[in-house]
């Protein structure tokens, strides 16, 4: 496989991995917090409305876990590329 190959499927698979992490976000930012919010509000979290739970804590829990998944993801690219910092040293 070629150099320029390898790096484009690279950015590729890197842009797959953003563009699914990120619609995950959205969809827990945008529609639990602000579409889904009535239906949600019938079930509560710690006292608190689910709904609004998730409008002002939830899509910030998932904005962190997405980091964690991503940073996961990115290292088993990395190594399956050969980009991985352990070849580095």
């Amino acid at each position: 496989m070629s150099t320029n190959n390898s790096h484009r499927q690279y950015w590729r698979e890197n842009l797959r991995y953003l563009f699914i992490l990120l619609s995950i976000w959205f969809i827990v930012s945008y529609g639990c917090g602000i579409l889904f919010v009535e239906p949600l509000n019938n079930y509560r979290i710690g006292g608190a409305k689910l709904g609004f739970w998730f409008a002002q804590q939830g899509s910030i829990y998932v904005f962190v876990i997405l980091i964690f998944v991503y940073v996961y993801l990115m290292n088993r690219l990395d190594k399956k590329y050969g980009l991985d910092e352990s070849d580095d040293q």
